[in-house]
């Protein structure tokens, strides 16, 4: 097994021609308790020296419910019933996504360290940083459920069912743009800034503090600018967020249109997955080739 492994490190140091992916996710499984160590080791980091420690990422999203149940329902009213849900349901997956995507492009340079006198496969960091993310994610989710339940608000459902695939989807994508920024962010250091300045953009053209319905009135379902609205692979992912949470019409609220239903999410959380494998496929390459130079680049 130790030959085996030192063979494969041999080869990832001499920038292979090609990927051999199946080799690669066996050696990725091989180290397992590696990616768990890290994935806490983050964690860890994060709430380091707190009293509250993991309950900051709980009291995170229940501060937000709080703030936005008060003041738009108050004081601004929004005109979209049970705002604070609506809001809720499509922040949850797109903080996961940002707080994934900026610790994974940060995950080779932060742990220059280990890259340079430990042994294992590269792609194991920015995995463990989106790991990390992932906890929080179930710390948050638990405190919208119970917020749900503290209001009485009806969320049970076939619609639920939209939950785990649109986390699916969502943590394949982030993987794929994740690898391929953390590879790049190695050799251009400009790159996790221009990350963070795209995630701002990247919520606004995201269907979270607005409904999907007012894209769609205004330029049409069938416009160019409304195809590429929903090509963005955070929209059906948000949506699919929205219809599991914030029930039916939850998307499309205060829109003259119809309800979908549920198939037209999963057709669309369908083409974010299938677009995401292609793009996995091609930024894992990038990364398998440049991460023979981390050590000398590092």
């Amino acid at each position: 097994m130790a030959s085996t492994e030192t063979r494969e490190l041999e080869v990832r140091s001499s920038e292979p021609p090609k990927l051999r992916m199946l080799a690669q996710i066996r050696a990725i499984l091989r180290h397992r308790e590696v990616l768990g160590g890290l994935t806490a080791k983050d964690l860890k980091v994060k709430y380091k020296s707190t009293a509250l420690g993991v309950i900051w990422s709980m009291l995170n999203p229940l501060m937000y419910l709080l703030v936005f149940w008060v003041v738009f329902t108050h004081f601004m009213p929004s005109g979209i019933e049970h705002f604070a849900v609506y809001l809720l349901s499509g922040l949850l997956g797109y903080t996961l996504f940002s707080t994934a995507f900026a610790g994974a492009t940060g995950s080779i340079v932060d742990n220059a360290s280990l890259v340079s006198k430990v042994a294992f496969p590269r792609e194991i960091l920015p995995l463990a940083a989106i790991g990390a993310s992932l906890v929080n994610f179930f710390y948050q989710f638990v405190v919208l459920i119970l917020f749900l339940i503290a209001i009485g608000f009806p969320f049970l459902g076939a619609n639920l069912l939209l939950v785990p695939g649109a986390l699916a989807v969502l943590l394949l994508f982030t993987t794929a743009v994740g690898i391929g920024a953390a590879a790049l962010n190695v050799r251009y250091r400009d790159t996790r800034h221009l990350i963070e300045l795209s995630l701002v953009a990247w919520f606004w053209v995201t269907p979270i503090v607005y409904p999907a319905s007012i894209v769609l009135e205004r330029f049409g379902g069938a416009s160019l600018a409304t195809k590429l609205y929903l090509a963005n692979p955070l929209t059906a992912v948000t949506l699919a967020f929205q219809r599991a949470i914030y029930g039916n019409g939850g998307p499309l609220h205060l829109a003259q249109l119809p309800d979908p239903g549920l198939t037209w999410y999963w057709y669309r959380l369908g083409l974010v997955a299938a677009a995401s494998l292609v793009l996995l496929f091609l930024t894992w390459r990038v990364f398998f080739r440049m991460s023979g130079d981390f050590a000398e680049e590092l």
